[in-house]
């Protein structure tokens, strides 16, 4: 079942990506330089982009961030690492002076919220 799951080119980055390409963003992909190695990096507007997985990264009030019945202190102990370095990873971005900007899994069919993003992204520059 784990080896099904990706951590690249995951299918609601996909669709973050072809929606700000659409709209004339030019990104770089999971640059391994910068903190964190973001799904995507816009060098333009110094900002880099999290497409988070809800479960994954424990989206607080989602449906989606559940903690499994069977095994529970595994998975708490593995989601609230994520978490944790989730923050570290913010730290470092805001010291090297870029900006950082989540997108959880559940917002990605949200255009609205999308088109938010993209203002947000053409008022950075």
């Amino acid at each position: 079942m784990m080896s099904g799951i990706h951590g690249k080119d995951t299918k609601p980055e996909i669709l973050v990506r072809r929606y700000l390409h659409r709209l004339g963003f030019r990104f770089r992909l999971h640059d391994p330089k910068l903190p964190g190695k973001p799904d995507l990096v816009l060098p333009k507007y110094k900002t880099v982009i999290f497409v988070h997985g809800c479960f994954w990264h424990r989206h607080q009030g989602c449906k989606f961030s559940s903690t499994p019945k069977s095994n529970t202190d595994f998975w708490l102990a593995k989601l609230n690492g994520n978490v944790a370095r989730d923050l570290v990873v913010e730290e470092k971005i805001k010291t090297i002076g870029w900006h950082r900007i989540v997108i959880w899994e559940c917002e990605v069919g949200d255009q609205t919220h999308l088109a938010d993003i993209a203002k947000q992204l053409r008022d950075t520059n």
